[in-house]
């Protein structure tokens, strides 16, 4: 096997049929905005309830709940931010790591990832493209269940920035 492909599309996350979809979080849980509101409003607040029984998480880490209504099965959420709503590279880096690291570890074929910290967060766009897909890349090289990493960008200038990015190393 040469492990997961990895794919980017323009699109909703909440929408997503993998096993997995990716909640940009914050440590304490909370569903507020964004994709996590997003994924609130459509799963159900089930999926938060059972966030908030694992909360507080560690920013960097992620926890995964049930995924409630939505297609996927299962809801990752990957502290990117603490209440400061404040973000860096070094914790995308290790909120992209530990969401792959999670899926794995629940044998997960499938997982979709917004981009993290780019929202409330408000870190650039491109910086996030190109950490996120560093990190993708190289733990393809040990997945072992992971038969796809999905980056679901909602619009078309964050798709644009995936894109780009991914080139670079086509």
């Amino acid at each position: 096997m040469t492990g997961p492909k990895i794919v980017i599309i323009q699109g909703d996350i909440t929408e997503q049929d993998t096993d997995a979809i990716v909640n940009a979080a914050n440590s304490k849980l909370w569903m507020g905005e964004g994709v996590a509101g997003a994924t609130k409003r459509k799963g159900g607040e089930e999926i938060e309830k059972e966030a908030l029984s694992k909360s507080p998480i560690p920013i960097g880490e992620a926890v995964a709940t049930k995924g409630g209504r939505l297609k996927a099965k299962f809801v990752i959420h990957a502290a990117t931010m603490g209440m400061d709503f404040q973000t860096d590279a070094r914790i995308i880096e290790q909120a992209t790591l530990n969401s792959l690291k999670k899926a794995e570890e629940m044998g997960l074929k499938s997982i979709a990832l917004p981009a993290l910290g780019t929202g409330v967060g408000g870190f650039g766009i491109a910086e996030c493209a190109r950490i996120m897909l560093l990190v993708a890349r190289d733990f393809c090289k040990s997945a072992k269940s992971l038969q796809e990493i999905r980056f679901v960008l909602f619009d078309r200038q964050s798709y644009q920035a995936f894109e780009e990015e991914s080139r670079k190393y086509s």
